[in-house]
């Protein structure tokens, strides 16, 4: 078995988004020879139940969590004070209390958070982080945000207030390897450098969105009927230039030679 681990992945429970059902999932895990595996949909734990079942029933450690959206303002305000309505950030369940704490979260992000989509705020975080670990999460999370608008400063401030929400060693500074987006080269440049200067760890994650590099083009279709948009339209949303499958240990060791800490913390 292989030490490294996917910490970042949606399932079709991440609606018009995750092409990827929890059967198939568990079992490319199995073939990719890996005993753990993390389903971080967004803003919902439709699939966990599902998941943590079937993951325990092939001997793969389940790893809940989610990708929940983060509001800059107040969760329960409804009119749009910010310039970003939302930032992603990965919740990772580390024990009962931070599973407690994440149905918490979840259920108050959409009882008094819905708003768009279900959102959290930084006090509502404070208030449940307990047993959970995060991640900062891909281009739309707050820290990789102002690393592309050029606001390093900014950046690191916010991932020194996120590190002292959850505790050291329970945030990790994300990244990914997905170069064909330009952004994420120079968001990857400033959270190596925040890293650095700061002490946050890092964590490499693919994101993945599907299983295979043959489902990139399905799940393209996926996104067109998520934006109401013609698969024809070359300005739409669209992540084909990049590869989100499940890729093997061998594969993500050999895009982070120079991070092996990245690979190691998962």
């Amino acid at each position: 078995m292989n030490s490294f681990v996917h910490l970042h992945n949606h399932s079709h429970y991440s609606l018009l988004d995750g092409l990827t059902k929890i059967d198939d999932l568990l079992v490319q895990v199995e073939n990719l020879k890996m005993n753990a595996v993390a389903v971080t949909d967004h803003g919902n734990l439709y699939g966990a139940i599902e998941f943590y079942k079937k993951a325990l029933a092939a001997k793969i450690k389940p790893i809940l969590g989610i990708e929940a959206y983060i509001t800059p303002g107040n969760h329960k305000e409804k009119k749009q004070t910010h310039e970003e309505k939302y930032f992603h950030l990965i919740l990772l369940v580390e024990n009962n209390t931070g599973w407690k704490n994440l149905l918490k979260l979840v259920t108050k992000s959409y009882l008094d958070g819905f708003y768009y989509k279900p959102r959290m705020d930084k006090n509502l975080l404070r208030e449940h982080h307990e047993g959970l670990i995060a991640l900062s999460a891909c281009l739309s999370g707050e820290v990789s945000r102002l690393l592309v608008a050029d606001r390093y400063e900014d950046a690191k401030k916010i991932a020194l207030e996120y590190n002292e929400i959850f505790g050291a060693g329970n945030y990790f500074l994300e990244i990914g390897h997905h170069p064909a987006i330009k952004e994420t080269l120079k968001a990857n440049a400033g959270i190596l450098q925040i890293a650095k200067e700061t002490g946050i760890p890092l964590v490499a994650t693919q994101d993945a969105h599907y299983l295979t590099r043959e489902d990139a083009e399905y799940h393209d279709i996926l996104l067109a009927v998520q934006t109401g948009d013609q698969t024809s339209n070359a300005n739409r949303l669209s992540l084909k230039s990049e590869d989100f499958s499940l890729r093997s240990s061998d594969e993500m060791a050999g895009y982070f030679t120079n991070t092996p800490e990245a690979l190691e913390n998962t």
